[in-house]
């Protein structure tokens, strides 16, 4: 009997109340929002977004509920080499992992799925003794619209 998974928004109540903290109005729509979202943003990319709802919200709040839901094990934090912290939703049991490739130039982020290279890292931590439990792979370089604009 599978057990349909929490909602994201369930997880983080359980959590607040769990370690005894308060939740509030701002709290709910960050991580709303957050949720809501596909993709990599950084601090000042969700303030923007939930300042549409709420012009209120500051900088400080935003980050103290990214900190929180990364600590719930709803956000992991990211970094991709330009001096940016960047969050994206936890990937539960459910959810396939997923890689990088980051343009060095643009910034642009494109996820991608390969079972081919996951069957590889399997085989190789196999070969060396090693029981992954973790692992991320991020690829550097150059986009394709950025090689274009080079190349002009």
């Amino acid at each position: 009997m599978n057990a349909e998974p929490a909602h994201p928004r369930d997880v983080m109540r359980a959590y607040i109340t769990k370690n005894g903290m308060k939740t509030s109005r701002q709290r709910e729509l960050i991580a709303e929002t957050f949720f809501g979202v596909d993709g990599h943003l950084s601090i000042d990319e969700l303030l923007e977004r939930v300042r549409v709802e709420d012009p209120r919200i500051g900088q400080a709040t935003v980050y103290r509920t990214m900190k929180l839901l990364a600590k719930a094990g709803l956000a992991e934090v990211r970094q991709f080499g330009d001096g940016h912290t960047r969050y994206e939703r936890a990937h539960g049991d459910q959810e396939e992992h997923h890689d990088h490739l980051i343009c060095t130039s643009c910034g642009k982020i494109v996820e991608f799925v390969n079972p081919q290279i996951e069957s590889l890292q399997a085989r190789v931590a196999k070969q060396h003794g090693f029981v992954v439990t973790h692992h991320k792979m991020e690829l550097y370089g150059t986009c394709e619209d950025c090689q274009r604009l080079h190349r002009r």
